[in-house]
């Protein structure tokens, strides 16, 4: 099995490699930075640095992450087109309305969100039209 996911069909290896306590606390730091370095893996996971290396091996090996390395040092990414894969997969399964997102990745105030048109005030040409300017967001919690 590939360890990359498809918006099809997401690959069992993601969401193994989701599933860890440790595995999740190193996607939800590096999804706060362009890049994270392993000396900040050391510093804020409660386990040695083989282990680690053993879980990043594990997020590289599903293609959540990838790695750089410069002289000594690690950098990881998160790979954010495969998240975003991953969660159009979920919505696929049961479609419902999608929070509406900011100019930026991230959380938006709701002072900040765009408005959905209303239904009954404009056809439905101009509701599709209007809809296919909004990105849809998803937020998953396990």
């Amino acid at each position: 099995m590939s360890g990359k996911s498809s918006p099809e069909r997401p690959s069992a290896e993601v969401f193994s490699a989701l599933s860890d306590p440790i595995r999740w606390s190193i996607i939800t730091q590096a999804a706060q930075v362009d890049e994270l370095a392993c000396i900040t893996l050391e510093s804020t996971l409660p386990v040695a640095k083989p282990t680690i290396s053993y879980h990043v091996k594990i997020l590289q090996n599903a293609g959540l992450i990838t790695t750089r390395k410069a002289g000594r040092n690690y950098y990881y990414s998160l790979r954010r087109d495969v998240v975003r894969d991953l969660a159009d997969s979920l919505w696929q399964l049961a479609p419902t309305p999608r929070p509406v997102p900011g100019p930026q990745d991230g959380p938006v105030s709701a002072s900040r969100r765009k408005k959905r048109p209303d239904a009954a005030a404009i056809s439905a040409l101009a509701r599709q039209r209007a809809l296919a300017d909004i990105e849809e967001a998803a937020v998953l919690t396990w």
